[in-house]
């Protein structure tokens, strides 16, 4: 049977895809290498950012796609395709009113954390744009699963895509466990390459800079067939070390969900020891921010600290930080003196440093990185408390915590391929981390991924189905 769009990948992107197609008057066949729909997506807080959004309007916010593609340009140095950027911005906000009309439930409400339904505070963003919905990126996946089925698209699992079909110049479309599948058109929504090593050596090898300390939380079949359908067909292929890497103790190995929070009373502190950042900055900034210090970067908190971690996590507990000390991986001493000769920081700047944290986060200000404003956008109760009860431990802190990778096939604003001309690739479009181009060398903010992944999949969907010649 021939197929008017054919979809590689059942992760968010690839069900924006096949719904919109479907929606669109097209038949739709939905090809996923797991044994279930979802991948990263489903995994994620399900957090989308948009601007111009009836969320937002709901809440007195005025906001519009310009100000939010200014933003995200600015972040990302204008090192991005602003075409292809102002088409994202543009159309973030109706992708996530087409969600809201499918099901998914975003209250109007603040929200201070990225489980909390409602709008918060993405990134550094001068208006908030974060929409987290009820259920997760699990309910986003759910009313996608349900929307494609509504509309009649056929869904495939556990059956990987080998290669496309290219056939005169046109992506027609593609082989998978052995049988040619055809297609009018074709959408790669494969996810990214987090979980294969060799392609990350090779299009995002500064994410071995974290050692032993690295660790992927992407979902299992980020494995990368975008690049190897790349070669296949001569596409062009962008992002390359760019991707995003969550800020994390040595000792982490799962999400902050399941690995639990460094205390709020710490201090970053680097090779000089001084301070150099509000600590609770968004992760849209504070790995570029640790990657640029000289030396390791270490987090300096005290006793009262370490026991009044919550209990219930994998490794920010009050036992598992003990365990470190006595184990003599985290540094661990009676005066911050000591400390400072342990980790091989000047003394007398750790010290100074921790007496101006005291002077400052205890009364509720912060005149230097200004982590104040930070802790009132997460809804915390009061000022911190004094970095004074001995004993005082430094654990190192580095980006180690890989999230997704954006390296692509290159894409234009209707989301077609582009070959190594930089002409479009008949045939074939391309969403999520699989199309690169949107994720750019800064990570915009919570909800970045989330909203490409969807509103580029429908963006993607509606355009092959036209080529197909059915929309």
């Amino acid at each position: 049977m021939n197929w008017d769009v054919l979809v590689i990948g059942g992760g968010g992107a690839g069900l924006a895809a096949a719904a919109s197609a479907a929606e669109s008057g097209a038949s739709a066949l939905l090809l996923e290498s797991e044994r279930e729909l979802g991948g990263s997506t489903q995994l994620s807080a399900g957090m989308f950012t948009a601007a111009g959004t009836s969320v937002q309007a709901a809440l007195g916010i005025d906001d519009s796609p310009e100000r939010f593609f200014q933003h995200y340009m600015d972040l990302n140095q204008w090192m991005l395709k602003p075409g292809l950027v102002k088409a994202f911005c543009e159309q973030a906000g109706p992708t996530l009113e087409w969600l809201l009309g499918l099901g998914v439930e975003i209250p109007a409400a603040v929200s201070h954390n990225a489980h909390m339904p409602g709008l918060c505070r993405a990134g550094v963003e001068d208006v908030w744009r974060g929409h987290v919905p009820k259920d997760q990126g699990l309910g986003l996946v759910q009313v996608l699963t349900r929307a494609c089925r509504a509309g009649g698209v056929e869904i495939v699992l556990g059956t990987r895509v080998e290669r496309l079909l290219h056939e005169d110049g046109r992506v027609v479309g593609a082989v998978a466990d052995g049988v040619e599948v055809r297609a009018g058109a074709v959408v790669v929504a494969s996810g990214g390459f987090a979980r294969d090593p060799e392609l990350l050596d090779r299009y995002y090898p500064s994410a071995g800079r974290a050692g032993d300390a690295l660790f992927v939380v992407a979902a299992p079949g980020s494995r990368g067939d975008h690049l190897r359908f790349a070669e296949q067909i001569g596409a062009a292929v962008t992002g390359r070390e760019w991707g995003l890497m969550l800020p994390t103790a040595y000792f982490q190995r799962l999400h902050h969900w399941q690995s639990g929070f460094p205390p709020p009373s710490r201090v970053y502190v680097n090779g000089h020891g001084r301070r150099f950042m509000d600590e609770d900055a968004s992760y849209a900034v504070s790995g570029g921010i640790i990657d640029a210090q000289d030396g390791p970067v270490w987090a300096i908190f005290d006793e009262r600290a370490r026991r009044g971690l919550p209990p219930g996590y994998a490794h920010w507990t009050p036992e598992h930080v003990l365990a470190e000390a006595e184990a003599e991986r985290t540094a661990r001493a009676a005066t911050l003196p000591e400390l400072a000769e342990m980790i091989g920081v000047p003394a007398d700047a750790l010290v100074a440093t921790v007496e101006r944290w005291n002077a400052q986060l205890p009364q509720g200000r912060d005149d230097d990185f200004l982590r104040h404003r930070t802790l009132a956008a997460k809804g915390a109760d009061g000022p911190l408390d004094p970095i004074a009860e001995p004993p005082f431990y430094a654990v190192r802190t580095l980006p180690a915590e890989l999230v997704c990778t954006h390296a692509g096939l290159e894409i234009n604003a209707s989301a077609q391929v582009l070959d190594l001309r930089g002409d479009i690739v008949p045939g074939l479009y391309a969403a999520g981390e699989a199309g690169a181009g949107v994720l750019g060398p800064r990570y915009v903010g919570g909800g970045n991924a989330v909203a490409n992944a969807l509103t580029m999949g429908r963006i993607a969907g509606r355009g092959a189905a036209r080529t197909s010649g059915t929309a």
